[in-house]
């Protein structure tokens, strides 16, 4: 048998090597190139949020830290703005509103939302589910001042959903729902479910058709009822789209305000005042510049530590 000339193969190898070296010589520029533009077609939007966002939020923070009324010259009061949030009974009761207000907005929603999305998948095929989608979803198109207002005339005293009480015998318990210091809340966290539950629906609805039927066939063949499938597939399987409908609620609940602002104004009393209501009044009717900053913080401290948390569960999920 012949044998390789050691010379020869020490060539071969070189050019190998050459050929591999001249490869990634040519590749990283390429790497390179498709990273610069890359960053050329972000620039405007990563401006645009610096700006808008970034920017507004760390003059937000400076002013908080003074006590200012927006005009004349500021004095520094480091973090007694905050001190005040976390002790004034009136601005804790609007956080404490604002949580409140979650349970309307985001736990009706989603519950109603997965019997609903479940009962539509059952009859997808028939007029029925469009039109059920498409009612659904119609809150969603109304802009939130024109439901606002709309539900202001259903609760009041003489709106239609008193007559319909009366109607049905159920006279003594009308009342001017917006108007009564114990259910102008809840009424308006019925506005904000009736919104939100539309969305919730179909984010739901899309995410059960992505669900394999050969799982409920599985399920049928070992004897599982529709109440067995539902908690055993189709709600383990949603984790992902629940995750997304609990961030969005949230989010909706704590910095909820043109609902409220067109429904109550935060009355009666303080009964129905949020956050975003009460940074919006302490800043451009008292004047308290200082205050409201420390409160939008506090508020998205808050919204943060709820939101976290529900995306790492929905993460891990995955």
């Amino acid at each position: 048998m012949a044998r390789a000339i050691p010379g020869r193969a020490i060539g071969m190898a070189k050019t190998a090597t050459a050929a591999k070296t001249n490869g990634r010589a040519v590749r990283r520029p390429r790497h390179r190139s498709r990273q610069k533009a890359a960053w050329l077609f972000t620039a405007p939007a990563l401006v645009a949020y610096a700006v808008f966002v970034l920017y507004p939020m760390g003059l937000t923070m400076q002013y908080s830290l003074y006590d200012w009324d927006g005009v004349g010259p500021s004095t520094w009061v480091g973090l007694d703005n905050y001190a005040q949030v976390f002790t004034d009974p009136e601005l804790l009761d609007t956080i404490f509103h604002a949580f409140e207000l979650i349970l309307y907005f985001c736990a009706v929603p989603v519950v109603l939302g997965l019997a609903i999305a479940n009962t539509i998948r059952g009859i997808a095929t028939t007029r029925l589910a469009l039109a059920a989608r498409t009612v659904l979803f119609v809150p969603q198109v109304i802009p939130l001042v024109a439901a606002g207002i709309t539900w202001s005339w259903l609760l009041a005293s003489d709106g239609l959903v008193n007559q319909v009480l009366s109607a049905v015998g159920l006279g003594g318990v009308t009342r001017a729902w917006l108007g009564d210091f114990g259910t102008a809340l809840p009424a308006v966290g019925v506005i904000g479910a009736w919104v939100l539950l539309g969305l919730c629906t179909l984010l739901l609805l899309a995410g059960m058709s992505k669900i394999d039927p050969t799982l409920y066939e599985a399920a049928r063949i070992d004897g599982a009822g529709p109440l067995r499938e539902f908690f055993s597939i189709t709600v383990p399987s949603l984790r992902q789209e629940i995750g997304v409908c609990v961030t969005v609620t949230v989010i909706a609940a704590l910095a909820s305000f043109d609902i409220i602002y067109i429904s109550t104004q935060g009355g009666p009393g303080n009964s129905t005042m949020v956050p975003g209501l009460q940074i919006y009044r302490l800043a451009f009717f008292s004047r308290e510049v200082g205050l409201a900053s420390a409160l939008a913080v506090v508020l998205m401290v808050l919204v943060l530590a709820c939101v976290l948390p529900i995306q790492r569960l929905t993460r891990e999920a995955r």
